[in-house]
């Protein structure tokens, strides 16, 4: 026998129609007959299966009234939607060790057909029995279930015709169940969903009050009952407040000793038709109207508790009937029931989840992941303002040695009481999360003042008591505010990092803000350096060409190499993009030896084209200092002729010689040697003695643009060109001018007896190939 509560209901179901355990009727038995003539069979049967039993209320060719449930073949088929045919029972094995195969009245062959009450629940069959074995074909049975659906028609109408009052009309009951789901379903509170089923089954059960609560249990496991609606009963002022305190949260039943309690802790119902002499009477609050039956239940889902009822004041009393009557109601109100505890369990279980992956266990901080939600919040929102965010980055100072010494729990102690403190002392609006060990951060709106980021240190270094331990701590602390620092999130909170470790560095226990202008240099000097083998290798890097024009004669006497790099995203970049981050590394040799063989290979190609000019190159600072300089100008120079050498003009920046002027002498000896020349640039902007016209061994002084630009307009300017002009003459050192741009200053630059000049005024460095071409066409004056 099964327990679930389909069979519950199909059960009430065969009770409400009072034919069990009736006389016979000549309606069914007329049928019966008329079965065992077609088929031709000893044995014609309407059985009804009741909870234990099988019990005919048509049978022909048996003795018997009834037999077990557990040895009847119809209770396998009302289990089936169909017929269900067993050509020889002998050799099932599912009913070969059968009594009634075995024994009297020794069944072989069995074909029954399910019947069903009008509610549709399946309460019996029509069945043919033989003693010896047949074999059928379904289809020769059509007859049968043609028969089997007058015998429904006969049920009916015998229930149709007969006295129900005991009964529950199916009609109600179902318009119950269609309205307890649809309220569950669309009230998200269950004891809103109560009020509506307690109010049907007062309707259902003509009760004068009663109550409905759900079944919980303590952490022992221990039952009680929640109260979730309770009839609106007119008691007097002393117990008003104690119905309204149950409308606001639900009443509370723990105690045994009474009727609730007792149908509480019961398996079955509970009936009380003589209440008044009842000893579980009990409990009642003073003023209660007069109870004189009740009626309590369970509400199941599957074989758990989760429910019950109480009626009371059914004017014909309560019968042990009423919960199977019930039964569908109540189910459908259990599965629902449930139904919303597994959401709420699955609502809670969620919400822990959520909070353990967003909210640090140990302080309720929010954590990394969560950090990062608000973090782009906060990043969202001061865009639509134009607003800021601070973005500080806490590490506490000490904790270690607290950990390491007094152990985690106390760790863990200071840790809990450093968070709640740092949430003191921000605004409401503002975030604070802990990532992890002793590391927090704050991201603050709107900052205005530093002493905001000074009353977060202040919260830190507050003295910490616990038990007999005092401690002392700080912070340091690292801030980067966007948009100043437009960057991500997570580069903010690297900035934020970099800015803390800064500031312990200079001492702790104090902030820093991240430095933003070295860090885009820094960050730029990163990308250079990445891009520049790549660069060279594919060939990215050209030499441009400016003339150096011979004042006097009025020709072009060469030109001055300046590096370029083509680069394929950014266009062609100016050496001032490149060049100061790639000195000191070596990569800056790697693009000098570059300059240095297609300078040389350029004085080759002119030589073959019978071209006069010299050639000028800058050379890079820690490349002529360092070691190798010598071995990349001899491999450069190796095997060309004196008089290409002679047209190799190396320029060094005049601030070189200030770094290492022992070495540089060497480097200009061993430059010597080899042939080429030497050209002292951008002279005057450095440490300029006459120390220098003696010492250094070069054959022409550059005169910065800067002092020859605005030589015109500045006489201090002009002094110091003149200046620079006889003393180079005194020394025997070759002049050049750089950045003439206009004819006046060119002028003015040959009568103070400047030798040779450049810059816009003649051209900007171009192309080698244009360069060639504009010299080849240069007329003075043009």
């Amino acid at each position: 026998m099964t327990s679930s509560w389909m069979e519950k209901r199909r059960l009430t179901a065969l009770k409400r129609l009072g034919i069990l355990d009736t006389a016979p009727e000549e309606r069914f038995d007329r049928l019966t007959n008329i079965v065992r003539r077609i088929y031709q069979v000893p044995i014609t049967l309407i059985s009804l299966i009741d909870d234990d039993r099988q019990w005919f209320k048509s049978s022909h060719g048996v003795d018997l009234a009834e037999t077990p449930r557990e040895h009847a073949f119809c209770d396998h088929t009302i289990r089936q939607d169909k017929m269900f045919i067993v050509e020889d029972a002998a050799n099932d094995v599912r009913f070969k060790d059968n009594p009634l195969v075995t024994g009297p009245p020794y069944v072989r062959f069995y074909a029954g057909m399910p019947i069903r009450e009008p509610s549709g629940f399946k309460i019996g069959s029509l069945c043919i029995i033989d003693r010896v074995p047949r074999r059928v074909q379904e289809m020769d049975l059509d007859l049968l279930r043609n028969i089997a659906s007058l015998v429904e028609d006969e049920i009916e109408r015998a229930y149709l015709t007969g006295d129900h009052k005991d009964f529950i009309e199916v009609s109600h009951l179902t318009r119950s169940i269609h309205r307890a789901q649809n309220i569950f379903l669309t009230h998200d509170s269950l004891d809103a969903s109560f009020e509506f089923v307690l109010n049907d089954l007062l309707a259902l059960t003509a009760s004068q009050f009663g109550f409905i609560g759900e079944i919980l249990h303590h952490s022992d496991n221990t039952p009680y009952l929640k109260v979730g609606a309770i009839t609106n009963i007119a008691w007097d002022p002393a117990t008003e407040a104690l119905y309204q305190q149950v409308r606001r949260r639900g009443m509370i039943f723990e105690q045994n000793n009474n009727l609730i309690g007792a149908a509480l802790n019961a398996d079955q119902a509970i009936i009380a038709n003589d209440f008044p002499t009842d000893p579980r009477r009990g409990g009642l609050p003073e003023g209660h109207p007069a109870i004189n039956s009740f009626f309590g239940a369970h509400i199941y889902a599957g074989s758990d508790k989760v429910g019950l009822i109480g009626l009371a004041n059914r004017a014909d009393g309560y019968s042990a009937s009423l919960e199977g009557e019930l039964e569908p109601l109540l189910q459908t109100v259990g599965q629902l029931i449930e139904r919303k505890r597994l959401y709420r369990e699955k609502t809670e279980h969620k919400q822990s989840l959520e909070r353990a992956a967003n909210y640090d266990s140990l302080t309720g901080l929010p954590n990394r992941r969560r950090l990062t939600e608000l973090f782009q919040q906060e990043i969202v929102e001061a865009d639509r303002r134009k607003g800021l965010v601070s973005v500080c980055f806490i590490d506490l100072d000490g904790f270690k040695e607290i950990n390491d010494r007094y152990g985690h729990s106390t760790g863990d102690d200071v840790l809990k009481e450093v968070a709640s403190r740092l949430k003191d002392s921000l605004r409401d609006h503002d975030v604070i999360a802990r990532l992890g060990g002793d590391e927090f951060v704050a991201i603050l709106r709107d900052v205005e003042s530093d002493t905001v980021y000074d009353r977060i240190l202040e919260a830190i270094r507050q003295p910490l008591s616990f038990g007999k331990h005092n401690f002392q701590l700080s912070g340091s602390m690292g801030v980067t505010v966007y948009p100043d620092d437009k960057v991500d999130i997570d580069l903010l909170l690297r900035h934020a990092d970099q800015a803390m470790y800064a500031a312990k560095e200079s001492g702790k226990n104090q902030f820093r803000h991240f430095d933003l202008e070295s860090h885009v240099l820094r960050k730029e000097r990163d990308r250079v350096l990445e891009q520049t083998p790549g660069a060279l290798k594919e060939g990215q890097f050209e030499l441009y060409l400016q003339p150096k024009i011979n004042l006097g004669r009025q020709l072009v006497e060469g030109f001055e190499a300046l590096i370029r790099w083509n680069h394929p995203t950014e266009g062609l970049l100016p050496p001032g993009a490149f060049l100061p981050h790639l000195e000191y590394t070596e990569f800056g040799a790697d693009v000098g030896r570059f300059v240095l063989a297609d300078a040389v290979a350029m004085l080759d190609q002119w030589a073959l084209d019978g071209l006069p000019y010299s050639l000028s190159i800058n050379l890079s600072p820690s490349h002529f200092l360092s070691d190798r300089f010598m071995a990349d100008l001899e491999s450069a120079l190796a095997g060309k002729d004196p008089q290409l050498k002679s047209r190799l003009i190396l320029e060094i920046l005049e601030t070189t010689t200030l770094d290492n002027t022992e070495k540089v002498i060497a480097n200009l000896a061993g430059c010597k040697a080899l042939g080429v020349q030497i050209s002292l640039d951008d002279f005057g902007t450095g440490y300029s003695s006459l120390d220098y016209f003696r010492r250094l061994n070069v054959d022409e002084i550059k005169v910065d643009r800067s002092f020859v630009s605005e030589m015109l307009e500045s006489p201090d300017d002009e002094l110091i060109v003149g200046a620079i002009i006889g003393l180079s003459h005194n020394f025997g050192r070759r002049i050049v001018a750089e950045g003439i741009e206009t004819q006046a200053v060119q002028d003015r630059l040959m009568v103070m007896g400047c030798e040779i000049g450049q810059g816009f005024y003649y051209t900007r460095p171009i192309p080698r190939k244009e360069a060639l071409e504009w010299a080849a066409t240069f007329s003075p004056g043009d």
